[in-house]
């Protein structure tokens, strides 16, 4: 009943993750907005409108605001091992350029409450699950020098909007998210959509970046946008919390699941420890999303890949 017929904006609606969460809000009932630059939306539906703005334009932004209840800010570039140090430091402009607008524009427009994503490549480099406040306790690893200290400014901002405005401030930060719309450009691709992708075109050997013993904590895109809602609907105040699996999965067992699911069997598997690698360890702590939202993961590493997989093959081959 939380979304029945209220206006949503989310921002990068016709991305990965954004156009999860529309499918996520229309199943609630939702009014939903989604601002149009670049890339266009494929979900039709008549609760959507669609408009076309630049959110890099502070105008833009306040037009797209108007009579909004809610905001999901899912809008940016992305980080990847593969980009370049100047072409990353492209994505951190246009990111932060992005999150500053969408928040004063949300401030000066009355919305009620908006999400902004955190990340956890802001987290210092432990060992463990890391909780929620742990982030400020170090510094990220060095690997995350640019991309982890833009996602803990967004959170800095946000502190700024929550506490100083009547517009209430939601920080998620995710772990690996992955699932069907993930991006699959050469370059740019995250682990699970670049070995997918390789694996399809029957790459052998298959050579991969790392070791194999580096621990993600993998979360299908389904699951999270169930958490993001959740999230929205019942944290209060600046409040940020992980919504993620909660548990890892080496590389290795993430190759092997992915060969299974392609069927591609007879192959060498060779890790080159050569290539760049980020933080050999990540798993977030999500007691604080059980406790608070309810969320727990559902879709298992096994039957999300498959998912993907399915979804690569009927869709991009």
């Amino acid at each position: 009943m939380f979304y029945r017929n209220k206006k949503v904006l989310v921002t990068g609606g016709s991305g990965f993750i954004g156009s999860h969460l529309v499918r996520a809000l229309l199943d609630k009932d939702a009014f939903i907005r989604i601002p149009i630059h670049s890339r266009p939306s494929t979900i039709k539906d008549s609760k959507i409108e669609t408009v076309l703005a630049d959110l890099t334009n502070p105008g833009d932004c306040l037009s797209v605001m108007d009579k909004i209840d809610y905001v999901f800010h899912a809008a940016g570039a992305v980080g990847a091992v593969g980009v370049g140090d100047y072409q990353l430091m492209e994505g951190i402009t246009t990111n932060l350029t992005l999150t500053a607008n969408t928040l004063q524009a949300a401030w000066a427009k009355g919305v009620k409450k908006i999400v902004i994503f955190g990340s956890s490549t802001g987290y210092p480099a432990y060992s463990h699950p890391v909780k929620e406040e742990e982030m400020w306790f170090d510094e990220p690893h060095p690997s995350y020098l640019g991309y982890g200290w833009m996602r803990r400014y967004f959170e800095k901002l946000g502190e700024y909007v929550s506490r100083k405005s009547q517009c209430e401030v939601v920080i998620i930060r995710p772990s690996a998210v992955y699932g069907p719309g993930d991006n699959f450009m050469e370059n740019t691709s995250h682990v699970i959509p670049a070995l997918i992708k390789r694996a399809v075109k029957g790459e052998n050997p298959y050579i991969v970046w790392g070791t194999g013993n580096e621990v993600r904590d993998f979360i299908h895109v389904s699951d999270f946008s169930r958490g993001c809602l959740l999230a929205m609907e019942k944290c209060t105040h600046f409040n940020p919390i992980n919504i993620g699996a909660g548990k890892g999965n080496t590389v290795r067992e993430v190759v092997a699941l992915i060969l299974d699911a392609v069927g591609h069997k007879e192959v060498s598997v060779f890790f080159d420890s050569t290539k760049p690698l980020t933080i050999p360890f990540r798993i977030i702590d999500t007691e604080k999303a059980k406790r608070l939202l309810g969320f727990e993961m559902q879709i298992s590493l096994k039957k999300g890949i498959r998912d993907v997989v399915q979804w690569y093959l009927k869709t991009l081959t």
